[in-house]
């Protein structure tokens, strides 16, 4: 048995998947005005699939990445990048995700009340960055054809805007929006910035897209090839992608691995 808990700013999920591959996937009723802290605490308490032990145990964190060059990474300044970078978050406990494919680090943050909670019931839990498994298997699906690819990622009121070069990033950016008006100019922006071709190169838009039909016609406009990646499909029609409320970077770390 394996236990994957996922924890973002208003959301709380908890999934356990068995050794035959079977996910039950568990959505928590997070209780507004009460810290995360205290609805994980209370989540240990009522929820039965907490109650079990598990050989092994994943933390995924959705919180604001500061993704620093793998040559250029140093551990003993992983603190003071990120408090520089998001001081708001300087009081949280910082953590990194080594991605060795894109020869990249990302620093992330977990609340320190939060970590010390799950680690008190789960002392072996390991913390990741809850986008990591897309940006993963997004870079291998980018070398499909010989066009540029823009991906957005929607999630969690946030949109994450991604490109790669080879085995790099070659635009990470992360905005706060659950606005379809504001998304399709942040997309447009970096489409513009990065000084991609609109009648050669792809953007690719996957997760929780606002006005879905409204986004895609109004890129049209200025693209020739938008799309919007439906999972089940990607995914050969797995079960798991067809799990209702699942976000799709748990679909991709359960289908594809971290």
């Amino acid at each position: 048995m394996r236990l994957v808990i996922r924890v973002a700013r208003t959301t709380l999920s908890v999934s356990t998947i068995t050794s035959e591959g079977k996910v039950d996937f568990m959505p928590y009723v997070v209780k507004s005005g009460v810290s995360m802290a205290a609805n994980m605490r209370e989540a240990f308490k009522t929820e039965a699939a907490l109650q079990k032990s598990y050989n092994k145990a994943v933390v995924m964190v959705e919180s604001p990445v500061l993704m620093v060059p793998a040559d250029l990474y140093e551990d003993d300044d992983t603190t003071m990048l990120y408090a520089h970078s998001f001081p708001e978050f300087g009081s949280d406990a910082v953590l990194s995700n080594v991605l060795p494919d894109l020869s990249a680090v990302a620093l992330f943050s977990v609340n320190k009340d939060l970590r010390m909670v799950i680690t008190d019931h789960l002392p072996s839990a390991r913390f990741i960055c809850a986008v990591a498994p897309v940006w993963r298997y997004l870079h291998r699906r980018s070398f499909t054809g010989a066009r540029s690819k823009l991906y957005g990622y929607f999630h969690d009121r946030r949109l994450d805007i991604f490109s790669f070069n080879q085995n790099r990033f070659k635009f990470c950016n992360s905005f706060d929006t659950s606005n379809a008006h504001d998304s399709l100019y942040y997309l447009l922006y970096v489409w513009k910035q990065l000084m991609l071709k609109p009648e050669h190169d792809e953007m690719h838009l996957v997760g929780d897209i606002p006005e879905r039909d409204w986004m895609l016609d109004e890129l049209k406009r200025y693209l020739q090839r938008a799309y919007c990646i439906n999972p089940i499909g990607d995914f050969n029609r797995s079960p798991i992608a067809q799990i209702k409320g699942m976000p799709y970077d748990l679909m991709t770390y359960f289908i594809k691995g971290r």
